[in-house]
């Protein structure tokens, strides 16, 4: 988790300023030492290229059986599955001007990788971008302490979009990244780093000016002025460029002094690709002094809740975290040494410390009791520790944590979030709670679900309460009722009481099962229900004078909706053919984006 963790918090740092010059940073910022999104008036957990594209394409490892041998063409292949166009996980800028974008044209257009991404097909400036090293840090993970192993993923990964430079930069990350694992030293990593590219390649060479300017001074400013001269955007073109983001990533991680918010600062101060330098650069550090290193500075965690998305046409897989992440990351590096895999368990385990998996507190405390969280250790394992005071007849207090799209984020800005809901009606939820033995008297718990309603807020929904004496433990279990088409937006644990109230409860683990029971009708009103589907084609009518009518002007256009837990189910609609050579439904489908005519 250490890793997913810091790759997350590396890109939600850099994110609201990427692309800025240094001297723009430090004039209207200054050195970045925390979180900016309340500067921009933005929210912190947002859809990022970075994050998407690093755990999407790390899929193509389950996929292919979690092969060793997998090949480029097979990771090529997972693009075309995974993506859908102008919509999914890369920037979009078009042929020539984006590397992914390029590459994937290519792809669609039947071109495998390698190929895809060469420097003879698309040039050297297309093909050296920055993208083959900001979606590598999931091909380090999965091969702890194997550098080698970890290296060969990496250019083949990136192969798919790049060449020349981007493959080797990529290769040292993930080199370093992996060996981080099992090795402290960052001259050790640096070394290994450098053994899988060519010594006379331009990386090679920039991490060999990058180590002797250090030994000059211990001033980042200094060595920062030195890179902006040899390695500058004015000498590499193109829109990002590898190598002078690749040397702020070697620049802060000698000039970060093995401190976690130090190395964040300089890479995000430096300017340039901040999300993706400081997603990397977060990343490594994650690995190389774990969760304990993260917590050492200010609250790095605590406002990420461990929460991230992953936008792809794989809509059930869209909301998590970086506890569930981690899970599916251990168990392919597992896989990859022939070792079992590890049942993940509950959905919501809070398994590693710190870990909240995006529950938070909901209610002003007029209205509400106030609630706080916090990862312990209970019993066995770890627990989320609700301490709630304020209860009292009329007031209650709540945790949340999102199964579906939040409303604040319905609207967002630059990368789209196509996400399907991950509780639906039918299901049943069940949690494992417990009541401290502190407590002065009993308290009630129930199971809440909040659901879209025609106006695009939110209605609640409740279980029956349970009584909780002081010291017992139970579960509570709940199917969900019908929702009229509308998505479940969060789930979580409301504490109640006739009387006033204080005391802590835990949350050992929540989770549901079972097929859903669901019509996925069109509301008369609203827009979220809309959104709960993947949009997989050119145009979706909706209403319009059917519930969904599907436009496609070339190729096979999909309307997807689901998770990849549904077991046991079947599914039924009527489907009107016009103006079309075949129509249907798939059911039990996985993922696919690019579908070519």
């Amino acid at each position: 988790m250490p890793g997913c963790s810091g790759k997350i918090i590396g890109v939600y740092l850099g994110r609201n300023f990427e692309g800025w010059p240094h001297e723009r940073v430090m004039a209207e910022l200054g050195e970045v030492n925390y979180y900016t999104n309340e500067h921009f008036g933005q929210p912190l957990v947002v859809t990022d290229d970075d994050i998407s594209g690093t755990f999407t394409f790390l899929r193509a490892l389950a996929d292919n059986g979690n092969n060793r041998d997998l090949t480029a063409a097979q990771i090529g292949d997972s693009w075309l599955n995974y993506l859908i166009e102008e919509r999914a996980i890369l920037w979009w800028g078009g042929l020539g001007m984006s590397t992914e974008h390029t590459a994937f044209l290519r792809l669609k257009a039947g071109i495998q990788a390698p190929e895809s991404g060469s420097i003879g097909l698309n040039s050297q400036v297309i093909a050296e971008q920055i993208g083959a090293q900001i979606f590598i840090d999931g091909w380090a993970m999965v091969a702890p302490g194997d550098p080698e192993l970890a290296a060969d993923l990496a250019r083949r990964a990136a192969s798919v979009s790049h060449d020349g430079e981007a493959i080797y930069g990529a290769q040292v990350i993930a080199a370093m990244e992996s060996l981080a694992f099992v090795e402290p030293d960052l001259d050790r990593l640096l070394d290994t780093g450098l053994s899988f590219i060519p010594i006379d390649s331009t990386i090679a060479r920039l991490i060999g000016d990058l180590r002797e300017w250090r030994g000059r001074s211990a001033d980042w400013r200094e060595t920062f002025r030195r890179v902006e001269q040899r390695y500058g955007y004015d000498r590499y073109l193109g829109s990002c460029h590898i190598v002078p983001n690749h040397a702020i990533v070697i620049l802060a991680l000698l000039h970060g002094d093995d401190d976690f918010q130090r190395t964040l600062m300089i890479a995000n101060t430096c300017g340039w690709d901040t999300d993706c330098n400081s997603g990397n650069v977060g990343c490594l550090m994650g690995i190389k002094n774990g969760l304990a290193g993260i917590d050492k500075g200010p609250d790095w965690r605590g406002p990420v809740a461990d929460r991230m998305y992953v936008s792809s046409a794989d809509g059930g897989e869209s909301i998590t975290d970086a506890v569930r992440e981690a899970a599916k990351v251990i168990n392919i590096a597992r896989a990859l040494t022939g070792e079992p895999e590890v049942e993940p368990g509950p959905r919501f385990n809070f398994g590693f410390p710190g870990a909240v998996q995006g529950f938070r507190s909901d209610g002003a405390p007029d209205a509400r009791g106030v609630a706080t969280l916090e990862n312990v250790e209970h019993g066995d394992g770890r627990s989320l520790a609700i301490d709630f005071r304020g209860v009292a007849p009329g007031r209650v207090a709540r945790v949340i944590t999102p199964t579906f799209i939040p409303p604040s984020d319905l609207a967002m800005e630059r990368y789209s979030l196509l996400a399907c809901p991950t509780l639906y009606p039918g299901q049943t939820i069940r949690a494992s709670v417990s009541a401290s033995g502190t407590n002065a008297q009993p308290v009630d718990c129930r199971l809440i679900v909040r659901v879209y309603d025609e106006l695009n807020g939110l209605t609640a929904l409740h279980s029956e309460a349970a009584t909780l004496e002081p010291g017992a433990a139970g579960q509570i279990a709940w199917r969900i009722p019908d929702t009229s088409g509308q998505p479940i937006a969060d789930v979580g644990l409301e504490v109640v009481s006739g009387s006033p109230v204080d005391g802590r409860i835990l949350l050992d683990w929540l989770d549901w099962s079972g097929a859903p029971e669901v019509t996925l009708a069109s509301p008369s009103a609203g827009t979220a229900w809309q959104r709960a589907w993947v949009n997989g084609a050119d145009r979706v009518e909706w209403n319009n004078p059917h519930p969904h009518r599907v436009i496609q002007n070339q190729g096979t256009g999909l309307l997807i909706q689901g998770t990849r837990d549904w077991r046991d189910y079947r599914a039924t609609t009527t489907v009107i053919p016009e103006m079309t050579a075949r129509a249907g439904l798939a059911v039990r489908s996985r993922a696919c984006g690019a579908i070519t005519p």
